[in-house]
């Protein structure tokens, strides 16, 4: 739904690089400024199609005038944009949503591709499935679909890796002591926090590779591994405030305009079952985030590496559920906070408020499609020009 009578629906393309959430964007634009001399990123490209490669992927959430472009009710889609430059998004992209009427024949059109088709196609249908683009669960759903994709392709933003640096730093710190025998200072666990959340290949990681007892490629997957768990209780310990906010408005919301007392009794029971359905998602998240726990502390209290290494190696088989009950509830509350700004009156009009309720209760309870409903028929859309240049939020 848009918000009516502000321009929050809209936000450039040159902020992504600021202020874009790593779950929300994957700037492909971005990793070929970073890792264009990265032999892997030659080699094991996201996309084979170069301008497709070079494009920024948004989990978008359809506006009701956007619905014509469905065959059938689409709540969240993905959004492609190839940015008319690569160094300068501030001029805008021509874009395309996964899923459209004639997208696939849009993508040919727009990225020039040629001979790689079927596999670019098929990625993006794989995309299209997630509730995120979190790195983790990216890169496990993407590998279990069997594609094969260089690292540096999944790694956090520079936006939430700056917001993630105080929080980890407290959360390996004792880690910190155990492997490296006491060096001391903030200064040195702060470094060594950047070296775990960059990713890159160190000697410095040694002591912490011999305290994990893990070798080569077992040592760069359990790193990926820990990141991961990290980023996940990282996110939910910064989320929980937002959604107790969601869930205490949702009782405070004044419905406006024509009332019907059967649409406002349903409205009433849908958002109990939201609000009980995001309590539910909260525990198994935090259920799965004590596994994580209970292993590290076998390492940290119980000086036992053996227990945090075997759950590290098989923790991705965990980043598929968790990332998508993360996802989820993450969508909750900044779509609720995007539609009823802290700054607004919350008020809404009925058919609206159990338009939103029933979209978020269907995300809740993972169903795979929702109700169909009425849309206006139409020829297929042409690519779309941000003109301005601005991307919908």
């Amino acid at each position: 739904m848009n918000a009516k009578g502000t321009d929050r629906s809209f936000r450039s393309l040159s902020g992504i690089e600021r202020t874009a959430s790593t779950s929300r964007v994957l700037n492909l634009a971005a990793v070929a400024s970073l890792h264009a001399g990265d032999p892997e990123y030659a080699t094991l490209p996201f996309f084979k199609a170069v301008t497709l490669n070079g494009a920024v992927l948004i989990k978008h959430r359809l506006r009701a005038d956007e619905q014509y472009m469905f065959e059938q009710a689409t709540r969240i889609a993905t959004k492609v944009v190839i940015p008319f430059e690569r160094t300068d998004l501030g001029l805008g992209g021509r874009s395309l949503l996964v899923g459209q009427r004639g997208w696939q024949k849009m993508l040919v059109e727009l990225s020039g591709a040629q001979g790689h088709e079927a596999r670019d196609i098929a990625l993006l249908e794989a995309l299209n499935e997630l509730p995120s683009l979190d790195p983790f669960l990216l890169r496990e759903h993407l590998r279990r679909r069997e594609f094969t994709i260089a690292n540096c392709y999944f790694a956090i933003s520079a936006a939430d890796l700056e917001r993630m640096q105080r929080f980890v730093a407290s959360e390996v710190s004792r880690l910190v002591m155990l492997a490296y025998g006491g060096l001391g200072g903030q200064g040195n666990i702060t470094k060594l926090v950047d070296l775990l959340l960059s990713g890159q290949d160190d000697t410095r990681l040694e002591p912490l590779r011999l305290t994990l007892g893990l070798e080569g490629e077992n040592f760069r997957e359990g790193l990926f591994s820990w990141k991961g768990f990290l980023y996940y209780k990282w996110v939910l310990n910064s989320l929980w405030p937002e959604l107790r906010q969601v869930i205490a408005e949702l009782s405070q919301i004044k419905v406006v305009g024509t009332k019907d007392f059967d649409m406002l009794s349903l409205v009433n029971d849908v958002g109990a079952r939201v609000n009980r359905a995001i309590h539910a998602q909260i525990r198994k998240v935090r259920a799965t985030l004590e596994v994580y726990d209970d292993a590290f502390a076998e390492l940290t209290q119980q000086g036992n590496p053996m227990a945090f290494r075997d759950f590290l190696l098989k923790s991705p088989e965990m980043f598929l559920s968790l990332g998508e009950r993360t996802g989820m509830v993450s969508h909750i509350a900044s779509f609720w906070r995007y539609r009823f700004p802290k700054d607004r009156e919350l008020r809404v009009e009925l058919d609206e408020l159990l338009d939103i309720l029933q979209d978020f209760h269907h995300g809740l309870n993972g169903a795979n499609n929702a109700e169909d409903r009425s849309t206006d028929a139409a020829r297929p859309a042409p690519a779309q020009v941000e003109r301005d240049p601005a991307l919908s939020a």
